[in-house]
C-alpha cells in the first residue's frame, strides 16, 4: 500500500487574513492566485452549475465543458440522477463562456451513463477531442424535487452506478461518440469495487495516459466506504485503463485524510496534484486546496506549503469572502506550459449543499 509522505507539520490556518496568507505563501499556486472577476465564467439559469475542463480549439476559440443539472432538483443529489455535460465558448480564456450546446445529454436508462453525465475533463490530440467523464444510470422516473433525498431510490442506485467512461469527437462541437462501456469499472475486492468517479487524466509525450480517480468500496453492512484516490495507466487515451499501485489507494482517510476532487498535471519535473482537503487534515481548512507532487504518480509527497487554494477569495472588487462550496478545480496551461487561470465550482451560500441559491463555475487568473 501507498503511504503519502507529509514534508511539514501543518498546523490549523486562520483565513481571515487571506491577502497575507498568499503573500507569505511558498506554495507554487496559492501565492500565484490573482484577484478573481465577479462575472461568473459560466452560469445556466435555471440550472445548477459545477465543475469545468477547458480546452482551446483549433479554431482559436476557448471551449468548456461543464456540467449541469435542473434547479428543479436539490443541489445534492440532483448532479447524481439529472447532470448532463454541456458546452460553451468564449474568445477568452477568463470568459465569460457562451452556452454553446449540449455534449452529452441523457440518453435512456438502459445506458450505463444514460441519465447522468458529470466531472468533465477534456483532451485534445491528434485532430480529436475527447471527453473523459462520470456516467451513471437508473431505472426510475424522474423524481419530484420532495422526493429526492440522500436514501431514496435514486440516490441510492445512481451512486453505485457510477462509473468513469469516454466519448470520442473530431470537433468541439460535436457530434460525440460515446463508448458503449465504461473505461474504468469497478473491481471486486478492491478501494474502488462500489465506484468509480472523478476523473483526472493527465495526457503524456506518447500519447498514454495517466489518470487520478475516486473511488469507493462496499462494506460489510451493505454500504460504502468513505473516499480514496487512485491512479490509473492506459497506453492510449481509448485504454484499456489498469489501475496501478497493486489495486491500492494512493490517498486514503487511513492516516492521509479523506481527499477528493483532484486535478493531475505532468511537467519535467514529475507529476503534481491539488485536491480537495476534505476533513482539513493538511491545509487546516476543510475544503482548502492540498498540493502534492509525485515522480511517478504512485509515491506522492505534499508539498512543504501544501495550500493550494481557499474557499475565501479575493475579488476584484476588493471585497474578500469566504464561497459556500469551492470545488472541482481545473488548471488551464497556454502552449508554453504556463498554468495561467484556476477554474472552480462555486456556491453562495454560508456553506452545505443544501444552504445554496445559486451555483457557477468561476476563474482565477494566475500571475
Amino acid at each position: 500500500m501507498c503511504t503519502l509522505v507529509s514534508t511539514s507539520i501543518v498546523f490549523a490556518q486562520k483565513i481571515d487574513n487571506l491577502v497575507e496568507l498568499k503573500q507569505q505563501s511558498k506554495n507554487e499556486l496559492f501565492h500565484k492566485l490573482k484577484k478573481a472577476p465577479r462575472t461568473p465564467a459560466f452560469e445556466s439559469e435555471g440550472y445548477w452549475v459545477w465543475g469545468s475542463s477547458v480546452v482551446k480549439g483549433e479554431d482559436g476559440k476557448y471551449h468548456m465543458f461543464v456540467s449541469r443539472f435542473p434547479k428543479s432538483l436539490p443541489f445534492h443529489p440532483g448532479w447524481m440522477v439529472a447532470s448532463e455535460i454541456v458546452h460553451a465558448i468564449s474568445d477568452t480564456p477568463q470568459g465569460p463562456y457562451r452556452f454553446s450546446d449540449v455534449a452529452l445529454p441523457a440518453r435512456g436508462a438502459q445506458y450505463w451513463d444514460g441519465r447522468s453525465t458529470h466531472n468533465p475533463r477534456i483532451l485534445k490530440y491528434k485532430g480529436k477531442y475527447y471527453l473523459i467523464y462520470m456516467g451513471s444510470t437508473h431505472p426510475f422516473a424522474e423524481p419530484t424535487y420532495a422526493e429526492l433525498t440522500l436514501s431514496s431510490p435514486w440516490c441510492t442506485v445512481g451512486r453505485a452506478n457510477k462509473r468513469i467512461g469516454l466519448a470520442v469527437s473530431d470537433s468541439p462541437y460535436g457530434p460525440w461518440k460515446r463508448f458503449d462501456e465504461p473505461i474504468l469499472k469497478t473491481k471486486p475486492n478492491t478501494f474502488y469495487s462500489f465506484l468509480t468517479s472523478n476523473p483526472s487524466p493527465v495526457l503524456q509525450e506518447d500519447g498514454s495516459v495517466m489518470m487520478i480517480f475516486k473511488g469507493r468500496a462496499y462494506t460489510p453492512n451493505g454500504k460504502h466506504s468513505d473516499m480514496s484516490l487512485g491512479i490509473a495507466y492506459a497506453p492510449s487515451i481509448e485504454g484499456p485503463y489498469t489501475v496501478l499501485n497493486n489495486d491500492q489507494p494512493i490517498f486514503q482517510v487511513d492516516g492521509q485524510g479523506e481527499a477528493e476532487d483532484p486535478f493531475l498535471w505532468k511537467d519535467k519535473r514529475g507529476y503534481h496534484a491539488i485536491f480537495k482537503d476534505h476533513v482539513a487534515k493538511f491545509t487546516g481548512e476543510r475544503g482548502g486546496g492540498v498540493m502534492a507532487h509525485s515522480k511517478d504518480g504512485i509515491h506522492w509527497t505534499v508539498d512543504k506549503d501544501p495550500k493550494a487554494y481557499s474557499l475565501t477569495v479575493e475579488w476584484e472588487d476588493g471585497k474578500v469572502e469566504k464561497q459556500g462550496q469551492l470545488e472541482r478545480p481545473f488548471l488551464l496551461f497556454d502552449e508554453n506550459g504556463k498554468m495561467t487561470h484556476a477554474f472552480f465550482a462555486t456556491m453562495d451560500g454560508p456553506g452545505g449543499f443544501e444552504n445554496a441559491n445559486k451555483s457557477w463555475n468561476m476563474v482565477i487568473p494566475i500571475q
